[in-house]
């Protein structure tokens, strides 16, 4: 029964075959042009005469301060300018600051938590980031990701990712938090915390583990330090700006002394925390006596407010210039004081949070609350 189909279906293959001949095709429109390869240079080359999309940021580093809200750029356009509005999606997604590497691996970029999905006026957030994201939409094409009460554990890359469609295109930005870094250790003694351990301390005092861009950061602004701590990406380093024996010896150029990645459970050290702006106030308490620790915390819950943390105190005088030549007892049961203006019977020549340790509860110091 196929048979007599076969004159027709031969004629039908010597048309196609035949010199400047045009096969017909379904037409499919998807905003493209495609020049016919009939019409090519000779060489089987097609030529595209497309619009192309383009999503930009004017900047690749953000930095704001714990509490506040934030901005992250993100602009779309097309080149050139279609004749039709396209529709358009966007993804805001978010690469923690300890997974951060650069360039991104294939690894790190699977690990991208979304932030946010909006097409058109609807619109869904994730997470942590759930009722604290907006698009800020000023002008056609902004896809600028607002962050409100920016948290700690907010810092890392974000990515914006334009998708019409037809094309996908992304821009990253780098959020980075503007605080203080600060070694910390246990009350019992040096070289005693695991990397988990570590992490929670430097939450309790109101802090995060920092990341290796923070302690750099620190270094290069003068923090001198000879003992190893944890980093937020489970390595473990220290910084030193002046060599000396003992802190890597003196034949090594300042910087940050790294011992590499660490187990996490069985090998101990220090940490290093960061800590950013808080949204209360730390205040020295005048009190008519010396308190020890016990009275230091009631007389702090009598004036409404809470013994101050180290985080809060380290905020407080690196952000807000804190300046008091009195030690005074803290929530961990160490004793410290915040100079801001170097000055004689207030310790060393620099600025900076002085300690005195962890004395024993029963002494008498003056304390610092907040609230």
């Amino acid at each position: 029964m196929l048979t007599p189909l076969r004159p027709l279906l031969a004629a039908c293959l010597l048309l196609l075959l035949l010199p400047g001949s045009q096969a017909w095709s379904p037409r499919y429109n998807n905003g493209f042009h495609y020049q016919d390869i009939s019409h090519g240079n000779g060489n089987g080359e097609i030529y595209f005469n497309g619009v192309r999309l383009l999503v930009e940021s004017p900047e690749i580093s953000v930095s704001a301060s714990r509490g506040s809200s934030v901005t992250l750029p993100c602009h779309f356009h097309y080149e050139p300018e279609p004749s039709a509005p396209r529709r358009t999606r966007v993804k805001w997604s978010w690469l923690p600051a300890n997974t951060v590497s650069a360039p991104v691996s294939l690894q790190a970029l699977a690990m991208e938590t979304e932030v946010m999905v909006a097409m058109g006026n609807r619109h869904r957030s994730y997470g942590s980031f759930k009722g604290r994201v907006r698009l800020r939409r000023s002008a056609p094409g902004d896809m600028s990701l607002v962050i409100n009460g920016l948290q700690l554990n907010d810092t890392g890359r974000y990515r914006c990712e334009v998708i019409d469609g037809l094309e996908d295109e992304s821009v990253t930005v780098d959020l980075e938090m503007r605080g203080v870094v600060f070694p910390y250790f246990s009350q019992k003694g040096r070289y005693l915390f695991n990397f988990f351990e570590a992490k929670q301390s430097c939450k309790d005092q109101e802090a995060t583990l920092a990341t290796f861009e923070q302690l750099f950061t620190a270094w290069d602004e003068g923090l001198d330090w000879c003992n190893a701590g944890w980093l937020a990406d489970g390595t473990v380093q220290y910084p030193i700006t002046a060599p000396r024996d003992g802190c890597g010896g003196d034949d090594l150029a300042p910087g940050l002394r790294n011992y590499g990645q660490r187990h996490r459970l069985l090998h101990h050290y220090d940490a290093f925390c960061f800590s950013a702006s808080v949204k209360g106030t730390v205040y020295f308490l005048k009190h008519h006596t010396k308190l020890n620790f016990t009275e230091a915390v009631q007389a702090c819950a009598s004036d409404g407010s809470q013994i101050a943390k180290v985080g809060q105190m380290y905020a407080a005088w690196r952000l807000m210039g804190l300046d008091r030549c009195d030690a005074g007892w803290l929530a961990d049961g160490s004793v410290r004081y915040p100079i801001t203006k170097a000055r004689a019977n207030c310790g060393p020549p620099k600025p900076g949070v002085r300690s005195f340790g962890f004395p024993p509860l029963s002494l008498k110091f003056a304390v610092y609350c907040y609230r």
